[in-house]
């Protein structure tokens, strides 16, 4: 929100020093964000008259210009069509930076002729981007004058962020009226009064969704006649960066920095029919006043008559509509419109303006019939003409709820001492009617304050005026004692985040959202899990797994040249409230692209991410050794090319590769490795005793290998063999590798045969040759009994 010192001048009397105001600004909670000062920035520059304009001797298109400047006379070279003798225009000397371009004047020749300096279009000076050429000051200005000074604008700009609950700081009336409040001047109130109307409007509206548009007010304005609005009107609005257009777009443009208050022109002889309010049906588009297309939804509301749409209500108008200097009858129009949606239609359009920006955060509805008064006023006495009576559509919001407000709750909850009488005149002076002589008060809210619901968001008025800088503020004591340890969760997360980094995965941090579409891949997108208000369009779902946002940061990556990209994450991933709602689990993916090498390396498989896969769930203790495989069996899982690691019946994780279908839906080139660990899954570890566990290679003796080869089911997991093996004997037995898988002759066509290298580490001697036999019957015995396998022979 940008204003001038002049223009807050208007509505507030003050003599305070422009370091004052900032200051009573910042301290009131408006964020000053900067101040621009264009005597200063422009300091450089003046008006100069061109004495002659002479074709350039080896260029078409250029003129030598004898000038007359604040320097003596200059022969500057332009390229301007507009440059002629006797034209006023700005002039910056050698060694002046022009802020339009960035550039510091040098004297260089230009075609063989030396330019002693420069002659100043609008965009070179960031006063006018739109002009043609050099600036052609009018009136009878001296030469030397300051460019500041003779532009109209030495006015400083403030600059401040507004927080998005006080849409009434969008007014300068009212950022003067919280810094009268403050003490920095007196608020100067500006009289609205009804301006009568002498005909009944030929143009008709309705608003045919309340819900989107409540109230909707307009009057038509006949027989004006349209131009330049006057000087003062057009500095003020290219103070603060916009540009002066016509009288009829130009008040409505101050009415909106003015008083918060958006209006809408529209030429009436283009209007066809009833002008209404409605929302948007599928298929229909308008042309914007920025010339652009955009499609229409049935969430938007619009303006609309029997042609068609005319705008989009509370962002932009349309082309086909809008006023000229031809425009004879106008219809002015001043409604409110439902904050959300305006917001959500922004978004969806990606339009920025200065109507949206004020109807998304709330705008005065008390002011709809006074704003609208205003600007009428302004055109009949700028414009002439008759105006019709106002037409009223819908019903004006009430005002907001009274408050019930004891002052003594001031002292109670922020510690400052202000006699009462104190309380009551800076609530009054915010604009709160404070009634009763008894406490506690009714306190009534203004209609521009809907931010406003109880006595908590009053006290916090009396303290800002006040004087945050009085509250006090006691020693807090120290903290005695260990930092509080981490919850299991977040300790299992630290140590899945170190184990995959030193595996050379690079951990990513991606939305929790991703889009509906995507989310029905990944077994999600319920209606329950939709966003009321998305921050995108195609972030407007909880994510059901990181997997499809880890997938699409892959496939972006590699359209920018860094392809085979491993990432993971460590987040949250949302079902529905009946499911298992939300849980915590570190996804991954690995969009393989080696690079070309004349030496070849091991291209990478399933087999490599189950590795990475088993090193997080190791890492972050989850029992490994009790782990079994099944089959995939999700949508998005590749038949074949992964497993489901389970704890008894318990899914754990997965890896393997995404389903080509599911990639295709998002848009992404496969293949794509992958895996996924519910970390909320794992079990709790388990109290560790005092005593110390003796190391597994800890023993002297040497350790010994046996090979044994099962015939066994062709739909037998090899890891149900090892599992089975390793239980025979959890003292003796060291490890078991599952080395071979032999079909063909010899072993039926339904069977196939498992060979395992079993590690045996004896502990405190050697074994006997009886002892070996007899631990290889127990294994063959155990395996059997738990997958039916029968030794190879």
């Amino acid at each position: 929100m940008k204003f001038t010192l002049s223009w807050l001048q208007e509505h507030l009397e003050t003599e305070a020093p422009l370091e004052e105001i900032i200051t009573a600004m910042t301290m009131a909670g408006l964020e000053v964000e900067h101040v621009s000062d264009p005597r200063a920035r422009l300091a450089a520059f003046s008006v100069a008259r061109i004495l002659e304009a002479s074709p350039h001797p080896n260029a078409d298109r250029l003129r030598v210009c004898q000038v007359e400047t604040r320097d003596g006379i200059k022969e500057i070279v332009c390229g301007a069509p507009n440059a002629k003798a006797g034209l006023l225009t700005i002039y910056a000397p050698l060694g002046s930076f022009i802020p339009g371009t960035g550039v510091t004047l040098e004297a260089r020749p230009v075609r063989g002729v030396v330019s002693n300096g420069m002659l100043c279009s609008g965009a070179e000076l960031e006063v006018d981007g739109d002009g043609d050429g050099i600036l052609d000051l009018a009136g009878d200005l001296p030469v030397g004058l300051a460019a500041a000074e003779a532009l109209g604008i030495a006015d400083p700009v403030i600059d401040f962020e507004v927080t998005p609950n006080r849409p009434d700081w969008l007014a300068v009336a009212g950022i003067a009226r919280d810094l009268a409040a403050k003490g920095v001047g007196r608020f100067i109130p500006k009289t609205i009064g009804p301006v009568a109307g002498g005909f009944q409007s030929p143009v008709r509206i309705e608003t045919r969704h309340a819900h989107a548009c409540p109230v909707f007010a307009a009057r038509l304005i006949r027989g004006v006649k349209n131009g330049p609005s006057p000087v003062w009107l057009q500095r003020r609005l290219r103070g603060i960066g916009l540009r002066p257009r016509n009288i009829l777009v130009d008040v409505t443009n101050y009415l909106s920095y003015d008083q918060a208050r958006p209006l809408h022109v529209y030429d009436a002889a283009k209007l066809r029919g009833v002008v209404h309010a409605r929302l948007g049906r599928a298929g229909e588009s308008f042309t914007g006043l920025d010339g652009k297309a955009y499609g229409i939804t049935q969430e938007m509301c619009v303006i609309a008559d029997d042609s068609g749409v005319l705008g989009l209500a509370g962002v932009m108008g349309g082309e086909t509509t809008g006023c000229s200097l031809d425009t004879r009858d106008v219809l002015i129009e001043s409604a409110w419109f439902d904050p959300l949606r305006t917001a959500q239609t922004g978004r969806a359009t990606g339009i920025v303006s200065d109507a949206r920006y004020r109807f998304e955060r709330g705008v005065d509805p008390g002011f709809v019939l006074p704003g609208l008064d205003l600007a009428t006023a302004m055109i009949l006495d700028w414009c002439g003409g008759e105006a019709s009576e106002i037409m009223l559509a819908g019903e004006i919001p009430p005002a907001p709820a009274p408050v019930t407000f004891d002052p003594a709750s001031v002292r109670r909850l922020t510690g400052l001492v202000l006699p009462t009488a104190e309380i009551k005149k800076i609530l009054q002076s915010l604009g709160f009617g404070v009634t009763g002589s008894k406490t506690p008060w009714r306190v009534a809210v203004p209609s521009w304050r809907r931010d406003v619901s109880g006595a908590a968001d009053l006290i916090e008025e009396v303290a800002r005026i006040a004087g945050f800088e009085h509250l006090p503020t006691p020693v807090p004591q120290a903290v005695q004692g260990r930092k509080p340890a981490l919850s299991l969760g977040e300790s299992r997360a630290r140590m899945a985040r170190r184990a995959l980094a030193s595996a050379g995965w690079h951990e990513a941090v991606t939305w929790s959202f991703c889009a509906q579409a995507h989310a029905q891949v990944f077994g999600g997108g319920g209606e329950d899990l939709l966003l009321a208000n998305p921050i995108a369009a195609d972030l407007d779902c909880m994510r059901p797994s990181a997997l499809p946002n880890l997938a699409r940061a892959a496939q972006r990556n590699l359209d920018r040249g860094f392809g085979n990209a491993k990432l993971f994450e460590i987040g949250p991933a949302y079902a529905s409230a009946e499911e298992s709602g939300q849980r915590r689990t570190v996804a991954a993916v690995w969009q393989m692209r080696p690079q070309r090498a004349w030496r070849s390396e091991a291209s990478a498989d399933i087999f490599t991410v189950k590795s990475d896969c088993l090193r997080a769930l190791e890492a972050v203790g989850a029992p490994l050794a009790s782990l079994s495989l099944s089959p995939p069996t999700a949508s998005w899982h590749h038949p074949g090319r992964g497993a489901v690691l389970r704890l008894g019946t318990k899914p754990i994780a997965w890896f393997g590769e995404i389903h080509p279908a599911a990639l295709r839906a998002l848009e992404i080139e496969g293949p794509i490795l992958a895996f996924e660990i519910n970390l909320d899954a794992l079990p709790a570890p388990r109290a560790k005793g005092n005593r110390a566990r003796p190391l597994l290679n800890a023993s002297e003796l040497m350790p010994l290998t046996r090979d044994y080869a099962f015939v066994v089911d062709e739909a037998l997991a090899g890891g149900d063999i090892v599992r089975a093996a390793l239980g025979a004997d959890k003292v003796l037995i060291a490890d078991v590798l599952l080395f071979d898988v032999y079909r063909g002759a010899g072993v039926p066509a339904d069977k196939k045969s498992v060979a395992i290298e079993v590690t045996l580490q004896p502990r405190d001697k050697t074994l006997t040759e009886a002892e070996i036999e007899a631990f290889s019957a127990r294994l063959i015995a155990a395996v059997a009994k738990a997958t039916g396998a029968v030794l190879r022979g």
